[in-house]
């Protein structure tokens, strides 16, 4: 049994690729994908994702705002009321991104925060996004006290050194279909010297499809392609990445109900 430990199940292609959310989680059951966190980007579109998950059980949810989001609005209140539902079960996607918007580093910040602050006043793990900016993102995860709430480096693709430290604040390192890339040599390489008791798989989906999907749209289903090249790169069977994950996320999420 795998866990598709982070996908945005509101923003898959429901014209074209898909006739429902029944058919994606269909899709992936067939691939021995069982559970899903489907994790909030904006405040704005936050109810809407909720409204499709209600009748899925099997359905996690997330609360927060991206990164490269924030221009669309942050309230705190309203966020917080949000990450108060029942079926929230982690802070986030938030965190910092200088790639795109580095313009944007100091509001990034605050707004990061604030939601750390969330998560601890909540206890309630967080999701984080990082890209070019691993000094601050650590730092700020250390100022405010993220130990006491946990959470997840999503999407990696940064340095063994920042992955160990995050694993010394008590973080989970999630691994996308970005390692089955040809040119994720560095990635490989922080997979392999990681344990796989501090992994977590994942689709990001829509974006970033594993090969041999390089190119298409993502979906939850391909989380056993990130799964599967895990095991090769660390000489173990699917099986027991599907084991050790899955309990990860169950552990991390442990307000999670099967």
């Amino acid at each position: 049994m795998l866990v598709d430990s982070h996908c945005h199940l509101d923003k898959l292609d429901y014209e074209k690729l898909h006739t429902g959310i029944d058919d994606v989680l269909a899709k992936a059951k067939a691939r021995g994908v069982e559970y899903f966190l489907s994790v909030g980007v904006t405040l704005k579109s936050f109810p809407a994702m909720m409204e499709m998950i209600e009748p899925h059980a099997n359905v996690f949810a997330s609360c927060g705002v991206h990164p490269l989001d924030i221009e669309e609005g942050f309230d705190f209140e309203q966020l917080k009321a949000y990450a108060q539902h029942e079926r929230v079960v982690a802070i986030g996607e938030t965190g910092l991104d200088y790639h795109y918007q580095p313009e944007l580093a100091e509001k990034q910040q605050e707004i990061f925060r604030q939601q750390v602050r969330l998560a601890v006043e909540l206890n309630k793990p967080l999701i984080i996004h990082t890209r070019m900016a691993r000094n601050d993102t650590m730092r700020i995860l250390r100022e405010e006290g993220a130990e006491k709430c946990g959470g997840v480096l999503h999407c990696f693709t940064e340095s063994l050194e920042m992955a160990q430290e995050a694993i010394e604040l008590g973080f989970y390192i999630s691994i996308s279909g970005i390692v089955t890339f040809n040119k994720a040599s560095e990635l490989k390489h922080v997979v392999s010297s990681l344990p796989l008791e501090r992994l977590l798989v994942e689709t990001d989906s829509p974006y970033l499809a594993p090969i041999p999907y390089r190119g298409k749209q993502n979906q939850p289903a391909y989380v056993r392609e990130v799964a599967e090249y895990i095991a090769l790169l660390k000489g173990v069977s699917v099986e027991e990445v599907e084991e050790i994950t899955t309990n990860n996320f169950f552990n991390l999420f442990s307000r999670s109900k099967r």
